[in-house]
């Protein structure tokens, strides 16, 4: 993949499960969560819809830095209610672009309002790191059988 391919493919590669969490859930269950799914950010929804994200960041920013306690605080009191999200269609470069202008680190992938998936900035690193590998070893064949 490269930086022109698109949110789709990624997510057609690396599957599209979505963890999600209440808003009213205690900020302890979802990080219990994310620590067991190897994850670090919750789609928050409620009601079917997606309200905001909750991430590792946020814990550590909205509640062991202020003292509070993760089992008597609800996730809703430190999510990241601002949803910057991205289609299947947008490319990887979107993306990238999208994550750095609006410091995210994780996008809900949404097509027509519906959760479709979600891309960390792993996932594109991960996909411009394997087009690169692709192209080194396109070119080392060509190189290789060039006649000299």
């Amino acid at each position: 993949m490269n930086a022109t391919h698109t949110i789709g493919e990624i997510l057609n590669h690396k599957g599209s499960q979505v963890y999600t969490v209440s808003p009213d859930e205690m900020v302890f269950d979802a990080i219990e969560m994310m620590a067991e799914k190897n994850i670090g950010a919750l789609l928050v929804t409620e009601h079917g819809q997606l309200i905001g994200i909750m991430s590792e960041r946020d814990y550590t920013r909205k509640v062991a830095l202020k003292g509070k306690s993760s089992k008597q605080t609800p996730v809703r009191e430190i999510l990241s209610g601002e949803i910057i999200s991205a289609t299947p269609d947008h490319t990887v470069e979107d993306c990238m672009r999208l994550m750095t202008e609006h410091r995210v680190r994780h996008l809900p992938v949404l097509d027509d309002g519906k959760i479709v998936g979600v891309v960390s900035i792993g996932d594109l690193v991960n996909s411009i790191i394997s087009s690169q590998t692709t192209t080194i070893e396109q070119l080392q064949t060509y190189i290789a059988g060039y006649p000299g």
